[in-house]
C-alpha cells in the first residue's frame, strides 16, 4: 500500500506556472506508474499526465500537450507535474495517483485555481 500527500496548489494569473508535487510513502515507489488527474466544478474526473516507474514513458491529454511536464524522482519518492501557460480552463483540483498492478492509490487533491 502507498499512502499520497500533493502539495504546491493555489491561485495562479492566466500564463502563469506552478509545480504540482505527490510524496509517496513506502519503499516501492519505483514499481508504481505514477499519474496526475484532475477534477473541475460540475466534470467528471480526468487524466492530465502519467509516468512509468522508470520514468520512460510519459503520456499526456491533448489538452495540456507541450504545457505540463511530469517527472519522478525515485530517490524521494516523488512525483511533481510543472505546469506553464497555465488557462482559467486548467483550475481544478489535482489528484495524483498511484497504480501498481490492479491496484489504484489516490492522493487527497490540491486545488488549482487560475484567473483570467
Amino acid at each position: 500500500q502507498v499512502q499520497l500527500v500533493e502539495s504546491g496548489g493555489g491561485l495562479v494569473q492566466a500564463g502563469g506556472s506552478l509545480r504540482l508535487s505527490c510524496a509517496a510513502s513506502g519503499r516501492t515507489f519505483s514499481s508504481f506508474v505514477m499519474a496526475w488527474y484532475r477534477q473541475a466544478p460540475g466534470k467528471e474526473r480526468e487524466f492530465v499526465a502519467a509516468i512509468s516507474g522508470g520514468g520512460t514513458g510519459t503520456p499526456y491529454a491533448d489538452s495540456v500537450k507541450g504545457r505540463f511536464t511530469i517527472f519522478r524522482d525515485n530517490g524521494k519518492n516523488t512525483v511533481s507535474l510543472q505546469m506553464n501557460s497555465l488557462k482559467p480552463e486548467d483550475t481544478a483540483i489535482y489528484y495524483c495517483r498511484a497504480t501498481l498492478g490492479g491496484d489504484h492509490y489516490w492522493g487527497q487533491g490540491t486545488q488549482v485555481t487560475v484567473s483570467s
